[in-house]
């Protein structure tokens, strides 16, 4: 599990056939061990390899399909932030890295101090966004400002946008999203209180269970 805290900000190596990632960084490696999980701008992956200043990662076809993964370049800033330990403090909110979809970004405005985002989504992961809500934003831990059946809007501090790769998003760039888990579980508890399947759904989708697996 993660926070969406990003601890800092890597830049990517090299995506090589078939899936395989390497990032540089620093501070994500100092106790990181081949087999611990790094969320990569919000995609849980497992360490492969270990390099001095560098790790390397397998990410799975259907990852690269999900995510902007597969859009990497050598060269592209990356959010990373390893998974919270047991007595860890929780700073941001619970965050699978399992991302939900691709978002794009509509727009980027000042306002004083802050910059907002304007993100556009499907109806498949704007239905569970809400005014004040937590979205993971390439796996950052952002409020919600306003949302619609379209997408939402996020506003960012200045720390928040130097510590992560949201200095460099622009109108018409892309952006992994994770939805909150409680409004996924919530909307899965109802369905099934109304004699509707969903909440074997929304487990697989947190990859908690194989799809059509029963519980």
């Amino acid at each position: 599990m993660f926070t969406g805290i990003v601890e800092e900000k890597g830049t990517v190596l090299e995506l090589a056939a078939p899936g395989r990632l390497r990032v540089a960084a620093s501070r994500v490696l100092e106790d990181t061990r081949v087999g611990d999980s790094i969320a990569v701008s919000g995609v849980c992956l497992t360490v492969v390899e270990l390099q001095d200043s560098a790790f390397t990662v397998d990410v799975m076809p259907e990852t690269l399909r999900s995510s902007t993964l597969g859009r990497m370049r050598p060269g592209s800033p990356v959010n990373l932030e390893r998974a919270m330990g047991a007595g860890g403090r929780f700073s941001g909110h619970i965050v699978n890295g399992h991302v939900d979809g691709v978002g794009s970004v509509r727009g980027v405005r000042r306002e004083e101090n802050a910059v907002v985002f304007d993100i556009g989504a499907g109806e498949e992961i704007a239905r569970y966004v809400v005014p004040k809500g937590s979205v993971a934003l390439d796996g950052i831990s952002l409020t919600v400002v306003d949302a619609s059946p379209t997408g939402f809007t996020v506003s960012v501090i200045p720390h928040t946008l130097e510590q992560t790769t949201l200095a460099e998003a622009r109108r018409g760039g892309e952006a992994n999203i994770e939805v909150d888990i409680i409004a996924k579980y919530v909307e899965a508890f109802l369905s099934r209180r109304e004699g509707r399947p969903g909440i074997e759904e929304a487990l697989a989708r947190g990859g908690f269970l194989e799809p059509g697996q029963d519980i």
